[in-house]
């Protein structure tokens, strides 16, 4: 699942970030965000982190990365400022997701339960470290991270705002019930 987070005050979902100049004449290499990397033109309506609407289009694709070329970018210190830029594509523009799939930005900011019921926390964000995805979650004042597993995660609930979850032993934030 890629890593969507969510500009929620308009639905945005960042699909992909620029990650600096390809060349002299403007071209822009892209790290995508979307399962497959030449969808990022695919959803149309790409911006940026002000809103401001950006054309593009792909020439090629080296290793993980996009080149592409962005309307009015001409050289290569044009491209190079854009570095950083985040893209946006709006929510509803993206396909909908299957049975048990989600959008990472999908389950930031629900709230988080235990299997019995208690109150725990909130979704902060969907990390993926390399060994799998893994939920941050604000406890308090303080994160916890719970590995995204079916054992760890039994259920998720978009409908209802809510993800419960079975904490592994020793999860720091979390003693239960039972005192084990």
């Amino acid at each position: 699942m890629a890593d969507r987070s969510e500009d929620t005050a308009t639905h945005r979902i960042c699909v992909g970030a620029i990650a600096g100049a390809h060349g002299v004449r403007g071209a822009v290499r892209i790290k995508t965000f979307t399962e497959e990397p030449r969808g990022l033109a695919a959803y149309g309506g790409l911006t940026d982190e002000r809103g401001n609407s950006i054309d593009i289009a792909i020439k090629e694709l080296r290793g993980d990365l996009v080149i592409a070329v962005l309307s009015g970018v001409k050289d290569r210190e044009a491209a190079q400022a854009l570095k950083g830029t985040r893209l946006y594509v709006p929510r509803s523009a993206l396909p909908e997701t299957g049975t048990e799939e989600f959008y990472h930005a999908d389950l930031v900011g629900l709230a988080v339960e235990t299997v019995n019921g208690s109150a725990f926390g909130t979704v902060q964000a969907v990390h993926d470290f390399g060994a799998g995805d893994v939920l941050e979650i604000a406890v308090g004042h303080r994160t916890v991270m719970v590995p995204f597993t079916r054992d760890a995660v039994p259920e998720i609930d978009i409908g209802a705002q809510r993800v419960v979850i079975d904490p592994p032993p020793g999860l720091p934030g979390f003693e239960p019930e039972d005192g084990t």
